[in-house]
């Protein structure tokens, strides 16, 4: 009698989960699953209270985008480094602004200093890392940074780089951080700087995924084509938006064609009213890229959830 009964009671919670189900409507089902739910297991789960992201690593101390720009970066209390990428002939992800080396900061193997007028000569895309890694981007410094250390570097692969932080982290018994990785592409460098957007997304996914970083990544562009691709290959992983025109978060929004985890625009065109349009639709605003300790007040002072910038020593101060 006892088994019949327990036997009834599992007939009779396996019909109230059949009606509870057929009850659903679709709008509900699709919430339900909806990509901004499901990328709660990944980086957005643990996003931080204020996201203090060092731009290229720290790139008002050290030569950009590289080991040591990144390493310095983790003695501030940055939560996120920032680094941009391109593609070599090899298919290697590299860390760099530009997919050829630029001419304020670039010393050929023979030790020739980089020119305007031949900087697009040395397009990475056609050469392979063991050619890249031969060119000298930090001995030269910075014209622009006068406070940049000058010293020897090279454009790092990015599971390189990605190890070497890692493995400082672990070694300095530091908080881990997140890293916000920039595909460097536009539709008029397709094929010639850089590849198609989707083998681009591709790539740059398969190492993340060897590195099992996933849960710890944003993934950001000005090209809306590469977000779009990374959508279609992962839906887990949070996607920023970097903006640098004037025409407005809708214009912008409509242009991706879908809301991603983060907006970022230029930080002179962020105030109180687009802070809470941007957090109205859902989104985290993180601007970009702020290095006069008065403008770090005042865009904190807006409400957004962190701030890009090439001096996280300057950040800390203000932060304090």
């Amino acid at each position: 009698m006892m088994k019949q009964s327990g036997f009834c009671a599992i007939l009779s919670m396996a019909a109230l989960f059949f009606l509870f189900t057929v009850a659903c409507t679709p709008q509900e089902q699709q919430e339900a699953e909806s990509p901004n739910d499901i990328t709660l297991h990944r980086a957005m789960a643990n996003f931080p209270v204020f996201d203090l992201q060092g731009h290229r690593g720290a790139r008002g101390l050290l030569p950009e985008n590289t080991i040591p720009s990144l390493l310095i970066a983790l003695e501030y209390p940055i939560t996120t480094l920032e680094f941009d990428v391109v593609v070599s002939a090899d298919s290697l992800i590299v860390l760099s602004h530009e997919p050829w080396f630029h001419h304020h900061i670039s010393t050929t193997p023979n030790g020739r200093q980089i020119g305007p007028a031949d900087a697009h000569t040395h397009n990475m895309f056609r050469m392979t890392y063991s050619e890249i890694v031969a060119y000298d981007v930090g001995k030269r410094g910075h014209v622009n940074f006068p406070e940049q250390q000058a010293m020897p570097a090279v454009k790092p692969l990015m599971t390189e780089a990605i190890l070497a932080v890692e493995e400082w982290v672990e070694a300095n018994n530091r908080q881990p951080v997140f890293y916000n990785i920039e595909t460097k592409s536009r539709p008029e460098w397709y094929d010639e700087f850089v590849p198609q957007p989707d083998v681009f997304a591709r790539l740059l996914y398969n190492e993340l995924t060897e590195l099992n970083m996933l849960d710890r990544v944003f993934i950001q562009s000005f090209d809306v084509a590469t977000l779009q691709a990374m959508r279609e290959i992962d839906e887990t992983i949070p996607l920023v938006l970097l903006v640098e025109n004037e025409e407005g978060l809708d214009w912008n929004l409509e242009r991706l064609g879908f809301i991603p985890e983060i907006y970022s625009p230029y930080f002179k065109f962020v105030d109180e009213e687009l802070v809470q349009r941007v957090v109205g639709k859902g989104m985290k605003i993180v601007p970009w890229t702020i290095n006069q300790k008065d403008d770090m007040r005042a865009i904190i002072d807006t409400g957004v959830h962190g701030i890009i910038t090439d001096y996280p020593n300057r950040a800390e101060e203000v932060l304090r």
